[in-house]
């Protein structure tokens, strides 16, 4: 389990950005996947809205997202690219595709979302509750001289960054589930494209900034 585990932390954004001596923009903007990536996270979202907001219909708005899942999952195929990222996203897309049209309610295509957002979040939680903060962990798996079990700045830095990324998930509860609630459809959409990547990104830079600082002060 520690060994897939490791090798998942490796080739995660936080790995590259912890290798890198000094971050920018383009740094930044290549650990979340550079152009290609964004356009292939964001594009089955925004989809969706166009043509929610265009037709008020549920067929063709979450079959959309659908296909533009596969074109992509094909797309990487025919050029020898990396599948796992796109199998697993079109799984989700298709799952919340599937469980819209069994209720008949538009709406019901975020919920995969909240559960996803519901469970990071209280994965975050426990690991603080138990003492061993998951940004630790993560720092730990990436710096091969354990700075989160020797250094208590580095520690302090790891709890503060595991409180930020639940205060991320639980904020993107906070302020959808309401919207799921009252039926806001296409303000749903929308709220979810806007606290996706682009604060996924902000708290990806804040946590390097975090981490960098408390790791070169444990260096001293």
């Amino acid at each position: 389990m520690t060994k897939p585990l490791g090798e998942s932390v490796s080739k995660s954004a936080l790995a590259s950005l912890v290798a890198s001596e000094k971050l920018t923009g383009a740094s930044l903007f290549s650990a979340i996947g550079g152009t290609r990536g964004v356009i292939e996270s964001t594009a089955p979202g925004f989809l969706f809205l166009v043509v929610f907001t265009v037709t008020g219909e549920l067929f063709p708005s979450v079959i959309a997202p659908v296909i533009v899942a596969i074109a992509i999952l094909f797309a990487r195929l025919v050029q020898r690219l990396p599948v796992l990222p796109a199998i697993s996203g079109g799984i989700g897309i298709v799952l919340s595709a599937g469980f819209a049209l069994w209720t008949g309610r538009a709406e019901d295509n975020f919920v995969g979302g909240f559960i996803i957002n519901a469970v990071s979040m209280t994965v975050m939680l426990v690991s603080i509750l138990f003492r061993r903060p998951l940004i630790g962990i993560i720092t730990n798996i990436l710096v091969s001289e354990n700075p989160a079990h020797t250094s208590a700045i580095v520690r302090r830095a790891a709890y503060l960054a595991t409180v930020a990324w639940a205060c991320f998930f639980g904020l993107r509860l906070a302020v959808q589930v309401p919207l799921y609630l009252t039926q806001a459809t296409a303000a749903l959409a929308a709220t979810k494209l806007l606290m996706g990547l682009p604060l996924y990104a902000g708290l990806l830079w804040v946590t390097w900034l975090m981490m960098r600082s408390a790791l070169a002060s444990a260096a001293r």
